[in-house]
């Protein structure tokens, strides 16, 4: 069903006009990075003024091919627990972002998690960040949309392995982003020694220790199922390893040391 879906959190997370908002991504982006090609990156989705620089990082250093398969937690509650937005386009400041159909219905396919359903992602901000950084290196890029709720280490695979099968066959290249941010509204030493435990898992591609690191240190990080079914994916496609772009907490930022939030911007190739 195509449907166009309109910005959910332009002037609150980004700014909302086109030239401000471009000028901000101008800001927080290396154009001296020299670009690796990845088969997945992790970028934050806080409000930029927070999360941006660690987001701008990371999409500096990849390169953005034409094709990108979005994968976040669900924040709403609303719709499916694997919920994908099938066809249409993505209405932002800066024109709109076309949904690739073809990839779409090519997950639907291959695995019964996957559920066309658009009401997951109309008020979903995790996904929508993400795109000024996407257009700003490439304009041409297609996306798929897709948000997790909780799912078990079998479903995390099983999915995984789905992606995978679908960007083997598909002709285009593509490059899985996760949206996540890290722990969540502890002090900022609590926050980065416990994420470290789970960047190094992430680093080291092992999705299961991961989802027991997570579990096991009481780390909040909300984006855990999506990274690791695109660890999963990732494994599947040849990845060999993760390299750590940028990290910082919100601390950082508003000078609250005391309760922060973590983010992590890293590549996997």
């Amino acid at each position: 069903m195509a449907m166009i879906r309109k910005p959910a959190v332009a002037y609150q997370f980004y700014p909302g006009d086109a030239e401000t908002l471009e000028k901000t991504i101008c800001n927080m982006v290396d154009k001296t990075a020299k670009k690796l090609d990845a088969i997945a990156i992790i970028a934050p989705h806080a409000g930029y003024i927070y999360s941006g620089k660690v987001a701008g990082s990371v999409y500096s250093n990849a390169r953005i091919p034409d094709n990108i398969i979005l994968l976040g937690p669900n924040h709403t509650g609303l719709g499916e627990p694997v919920s994908i937005f099938t066809g249409g386009e993505w209405d932002m400041p800066f024109g709109k972002l076309t949904v690739n159909a073809e990839i779409s219905h090519l997950l639907i396919e291959e695995s019964d998690y996957f559920i066309d359903d658009p009401a997951a992602h109309l008020r979903e901000h995790c996904l929508e960040v993400q795109l000024p950084f996407i257009h700003h290196f490439n304009p041409k890029a297609s996306i798929v949309p897709i948000t997790i709720m909780r799912l078990d280490l079998k479903g995390c695979l099983e999915i995984g392995k789905a992606i995978a099968r679908v960007v083997k066959e598909y002709e285009g290249e593509v490059l899985l982003v996760v949206s996540s941010d890290m722990n969540h509204y502890e002090s900022h030493e609590i926050t980065k020694k416990k994420d470290r435990k789970a960047i190094d898992k992430i680093l080291a591609l092992d999705y299961e220790g991961l989802l027991k690191t997570v579990s096991k240190e009481d780390i909040s990080m909300c984006g855990v199922i999506p990274a690791a079914v695109a660890i999963a994916a990732a494994k599947e496609l040849g990845a060999v390893g993760g390299k750590l772009i940028d990290y910082a907490t919100s601390g950082d930022t508003s000078g609250d040391y005391n309760h922060v939030v973590g983010y992590a911007g890293i590549l996997i190739k």
